[in-house]
């Protein structure tokens, strides 16, 4: 059933609206910095390994642990630790677009996750990765698998994207996923018990693309 779990929340179907956004990829695209396959798969494996993405994925098992006290806990202390978490990582983000982005995503999965018969402790606003640790923890999704499923489901909506804007088609995609798979297993192993806060970051490029994304005069996506 874990599983089974896992598959839903990593679902294209799952109603959070990621097929709206390509967080930069679009401005990239436009660029002319990424128009192949080869080089979209340069960014992907850039981001993975050195983006702000590697940030919050290193969270969830922060998020995780709070959450699954915050059921239990007679304090505030928990729900405030969580929230300051939330608010440092959104703060990571420079552009406004991915900033809503997260916030419209983790929304829309915690009132998925309130429909399903898991609603949070009590009613508060939570940003995509934190609504991603409260689903895994919800679901019964062990740690290891629920930051595999964060760093899949991100690549997987950034080649949804690439077909859209690249020419990918659907296949080939596929093929570029399935290439990615030991980066994605290596990257949620290492970031397994690291602190957040003391992580770096390489992904300069990815929050310039994405702040110029509300300059564009025509597009697709949100951000």
């Amino acid at each position: 059933m874990t599983s089974l779990a896992l598959l839903q929340l990593v679902s294209p179907a799952l109603p959070v609206g990621a097929f709206s956004y390509s967080e930069g990829l679009e401005v990239l695209v436009q660029a002319g910095a990424l128009k192949d396959e080869a080089t979209l798969e340069q960014w992907l494996r850039a981001e993975l390994e050195r983006g702000t993405l590697r940030v919050e994925a290193a969270a969830l098992s922060l998020f995780a642990d709070d959450l699954n006290r915050w059921q239990g806990a007679t304090d505030q202390s928990v729900c405030r630790r969580i929230v300051d978490l939330d608010g440092w990582l959104l703060a990571t983000r420079e552009a406004a677009e991915v900033r809503a982005q997260q916030r419209q995503m983790g929304g829309s999965l915690l009132q998925l996750l309130a429909d399903m018969g898991h609603p949070l402790p009590e009613r508060v606003p939570l940003a995509w990765p934190a609504a991603w640790a409260w689903a895994a923890v919800s679901l019964n999704v062990p740690v290891q698998e629920m930051v595999e499923g964060y760093l899949y489901g991100w690549v997987a909506n950034q080649l949804s994207a690439a077909v859209r804007l690249v020419p990918l088609g659907p296949t080939r995609a596929q093929v570029q996923q399935q290439r990615l798979l030991p980066l994605i297993v290596d990257q949620a192993h290492q970031l397994l018990g690291q602190d957040p806060r003391e992580l770096w970051t390489g992904g300069v490029g990815a929050s310039l693309a994405q702040l110029a994304h509300a300059e564009l005069y025509s597009r697709l996506f949100r951000s």
